[in-house]
């Protein structure tokens, strides 16, 4: 499968030798709208590749001949449009984190990509990595009881002048890691929640460097933490009520997963692969949901569309919310 690129930043590096890890894909085409940057990003980073270096570009039109899937890294404000483009000239898709800032515009999104017979998918690779699908076997399972609370925290610090910390409109830590703590609360606790609120910790500039977010439901409820200006312990918990389960920092790395009880002696410890960066986990899902059937493809896929407009529903409700 060809693949083509569309954003040159620093995911997009981590991207590329991810793509190496996997049979089957090929990135062939690198654009950046700014003359010059594509070949740039390909000059700078292929001589640890294998394979044949892609064409850079600046011109959009030359994308879509040269590629069968479309990598998304680009600024978040500009997702949807590059989405939307993509799936209108036949093209699949997985578009990094979040997918959306707007819960309707996921929605369409979706709905194109389903009548159209194309893959779209939000790229969280912890979502797709053999540690993390553990953790929902176990409480799938029972192990822990019924799930009653969650902790998630994702914390890194930025540098005062990266764009994150400096996007007075898009910027900031619920925006940037947002995603990856919601992922597990929405996909053990759901969608249907009963209230959300935010609490934050802002920079001068009004962007959030901390932000702490409570889902509460009918019998259960989740604390969300993530920062970009303070560092915190990036563990998850997850508590029932027969037991609990803790997957060690980074937990969206999840590798180092322990199951405890109220009699210590039966803690259950589980130690699973993560490879590399973890992106090639999310690329293996999209080739292998391009190569299913469709109705293979439509069961697979639909959780994760129900999670990804969700989660574009709270950004936006997180988005509406804050003084910049």
């Amino acid at each position: 499968m060809r693949l083509g690129i569309i954003g040159t930043g620093r995911i997009a590096r981590r991207f590329v030798p991810e793509c190496v890890a996997v049979s089957g894909i090929d990135v062939t085409v690198v654009y950046n709208p700014h003359p010059g940057k594509a070949q740039h990003f390909i000059n700078d980073i292929w001589d640890i590749q294998a394979s044949e270096q892609p064409v850079g570009i600046s011109d959009i039109a030359g994308l879509w001949n040269r590629a069968d899937a479309i990598y998304i890294a680009s600024p978040h404000e500009t997702h949807y449009g590059y989405i939307m483009e993509a799936l209108k000239h036949g093209k699949h898709v997985i578009c990094e984190k979040p997918m959306t800032l707007n819960g309707s515009q996921a929605e369409e999104a979706f709905e194109y990509a389903r009548t159209h017979d194309a893959v779209l998918i939000e790229g969280i690779k912890t979502a797709y990595c053999p540690g993390y699908r553990k953790i929902l076997d176990i409480i799938n399972n029972g192990d822990i009881g019924e799930v009653r609370h969650m902790e998630a925290c994702f914390t890194k610090l930025e540098k005062e002048d990266s764009r994150e910390l400096n996007d007075t409109l898009y910027g900031g830590s619920f925006t940037e890691l947002g995603s990856y703590v919601m992922l597990p609360v929405l996909d053990i606790l759901g969608k249907d929640s009963r209230d959300i609120s935010f609490d934050s910790i802002n920079s001068d500039k009004g962007i959030d460097i901390f932000t702490k977010s409570d889902f509460r439901y009918k019998d259960s409820m989740a604390t969300l933490l993530c920062g970009l200006g303070v560092k915190s312990e990036g563990r998850l918990i997850i508590s029932g009520t027969r037991g609990y389960i803790k997957a060690d920092a980074p937990w969206w790395k999840t590798s180092h997963i322990e199951v405890h009880f109220e009699d210590e002696s039966k803690t259950i410890f589980y130690d699973e692969p993560f490879e590399g960066d973890g992106l090639r986990y999310e690329i293996q899902a999209l080739l292998e949901l391009i190569q299913s059937n469709k109705s293979e493809r439509a069961g697979k896929i639909k959780y994760a569309e129900y999670r990804s407009v969700a989660m574009a529903v709270i950004m936006e409700k997180f988005l509406s919310g804050r003084d910049v």
